[in-house]
Formats: structure tokens, sequence, C-alpha cells
């Protein structure tokens, strides 16, 4: 029994055809604006790469510049068929052409549905690359002499002034690392020279405070280290002028108490801003490639109606009532000859395939008459 048959009089087929055919157009313009997201997104993590640890997360912009632009193909020959459906001298050459569509049309609009689950899926991997990436960011932003990360402290200092964000998860971060280079640190100064002396003295200062001063500025592993960030991550909406350094020092400025006072640096991590950003974008693809998905579908479901209401029309009668269906049989019998033609197939290819040579038998050596 044909699945979801219908009765399909010649107007109902007419009206078929010509909506269809708009439908198509609508759904060719959906595949370009799904290119033109792929594209969108595709240049967004291209632009942040530097600061992504691995690039999993390509594979969503990819499927979808892949889909969209299969999108556009498979509705422009939807078109085409709706169009030639009402003239039976031209819709006789779909009919061998028709099945091997389908199935290719169906092929990449379950790729949308892929596309849109990997963009959700991928998220907590897209975390974990921002993070391991800005770590090793902010850890290479004084190496402007190293070839392969001279631009890294421009990439960092641009991202913290656009996303309004410092460090990876805060501004302390900068305190873990050096970030001034060596070339610009003048070791004959007494400032620098008392930096890598606390190191072995930070357990005799007396005060809580000035010792957690000390201890973050500490010289590590021959590393100058400061509590003091970069001038991006200085807040331009605050009212008072930017405090870049010492910033765990309260006796170094001021009526400053840094424990209970706002400072005047952007207060959210660069990762967090980062993945907001990213998220933002990937929650509103995803609606929207679904609507794709839909419109996409409606025209291959609308088209196999079409195509199987066509068969029973001759040249001579176009205006004879028909029957559409999507499956001819149930889907249980669909699935069974499936399976047996595919059995059939491979049988062929293995019977087709040249037997393997046998070794040939050694002739036997005559028997010696006894003496």
């Amino acid at each position: 029994m044909a699945l979801l048959k219908i009765k399909l009089p010649f107007q109902k087929r007419v009206r078929l055809a010509q909506g269809l055919w708009l439908l198509s157009w609508v759904a060719m313009f959906s595949g370009a604006v799904t290119f033109a997201v792929g594209i969108l997104l595709k240049t967004e993590l291209i632009r942040r790469e530097e600061v992504m640890h691995n690039n999993d997360i390509h594979i969503v912009p990819n499927l979808l510049m892949v889909v969209g632009l299969a999108s556009v193909g498979i509705n422009i020959c939807a078109g085409k068929v709706c169009q030639d459906s009402l003239d039976t001298s031209r819709f006789p050459r779909w009919k061998t052409v028709l099945i091997p569509f389908f199935c290719v049309s169906l092929f990449f609009t379950t790729m949308l549905l892929i596309a849109m689950a990997l963009s959700y899926i991928l998220q907590p991997s897209l975390e974990e690359s921002l993070k391991l990436g800005l770590k090793n960011g902010i850890r290479f932003y004084k190496d402007t002499d190293t070839p392969g990360r001279c631009f890294q402290k421009e990439t960092i200092d641009r991202l913290q002034m656009e996303f309004q964000c410092c460090g990876n998860s805060n501004y302390r971060d900068w305190f873990e690392v050096q970030w001034v280079n060596n070339r610009y640190l003048d070791f004959t100064s007494n400032e620098v020279k008392e930096q890598h002396k606390e190191a072995s003295s930070s357990h005799a200062l007396p005060g809580a405070l000035f010792s957690l001063s000390s201890r973050v500025r500490s010289n590590v592993d021959g590393r100058y280290l400061v509590d003091g960030v970069p001038f991006s991550c200085c807040n331009p909406a605050s009212p008072r002028p930017c405090i870049q350094y010492q910033l765990l020092d309260n006796t170094a400025h001021y009526n400053y108490e840094h424990q209970t006072e706002e400072l005047n640096l952007h207060g959210r991590g660069c990762c967090q801003a980062l993945l907001n950003h990213y998220r933002g974008l990937m929650n509103t693809i995803g609606p929207g490639v679904l609507s794709v998905f839909l419109m996409q579908m409606s025209v291959l479901l609308g088209l196999r109606y079409l195509q199987t209401s066509m068969q029973a029309v001759g040249q001579e009668n176009m205006e004879v009532e028909t029957e559409g269906y999507i499956l001819e049989k149930g889907v249980k019998e669909t699935v069974k000859e499936l399976k047996e033609e595919m059995s059939r197939f491979f049988q062929g290819q293995v019977d087709a395939a040249p037997p393997a040579a046998q070794p040939k038998a050694e002739p036997e050596k005559a028997a010696m008459p006894a003496s």
C-alpha cells in the first residue's frame, strides 16, 4: 500500500507545480543566506584563530557553506522540474534523473540538521579551545621580537579593547606572566633589581598585604612579574584615571583600596566575552538553519508528489486525475526491498570478480620399473 497517497486532479497538479516553483525560489534564496551566514561565521572564527587552541568549531561554517551552495543548486533544479511538469513533452526527460536527485537532495538536507546540531554540541569544545588559546596568547604577549608571535600583543590588545575584557578569566591572569619584553626592562634599575630579590625575601616582609604584592611580583623562573595589566584593560567609562600598576598595593595610590573599590579595569575575562559572542551567533544560526531545513523538506515532499502523480499522465490526456504518494509501498516493504537490492548488488560484484589463480600441480614422476 502506498504511503500518504492523495488524489491529484489536473487543477491541483497545476497549483502544486506553481506553488512549488515559488517555494523553490524562496528556498534557493534561503540557501544563499545560509551560505552567507557560513562565510560570516568562518570570518569571525578566522579573525580570532590566534587565541584558539584548535579549529574543531570550523566544521560548522564549512558545513553551512557547502550545504548552502548545494541548496541553491537543488532548488534551481526543483524549479525547472516544476516548470516542465506542465508540459508533457518536456517532463519525461526528468523521469530517470529524479530518483538520484532525491537521494542527493535528502543527503544535503540532512546535513543542515547535522550543522545545526554541531553548532550546539561543539560549544563546550569551543570554550576549552578559547581557554587554552587565550592562556597561550597572554603568555606570548611579550614576544614581539619572536617570529610567528610578533603580532600577539596587538591581537590581545585589540581583543581586550573591542570586547571590553581583561585577561583570560579576569585581570589577575596578567599577574602570573611576564608581559613586558626584556628589551624594555632596565636591569640596572633598582626597581627591577628589587623585583628579582623579593622572591627570596618576601617571607620576611611584614604585613599580609605587602607580602601578597611581593609574592605576585617575585621573580619566578627568571620572569619579571608585576601586579599590573596592559593599557588595553583600562575601562574608559571609569571616572578615575586608569591604575595599571601596583594594583594590590593600597599605599601606592591616594584614596585607594583594591579589596572594596571597583577597579577601573574591565571586569570580565576575555574567554567569557568571546564565548558569549560566538554562542550568540550560533544560537541565532540554529533556528535559522532549522527553518531552512523545514522549507527544503517541504520542497522535496511536494516535488515527490508531483513526480509520482505525473507518472500516469499521457501526452494525449493531460487532464486525467492521478494519484501521488511518498513511497510506492509501506516503510517496512520499502526498506526490505532496498536491503534485497543492495544484497543483489554486492552479490553481483562478488560474482563478477575474477577467480583466484590456482597453483599448478606438479606433474607426477613416472614410477621406475624394478630391476
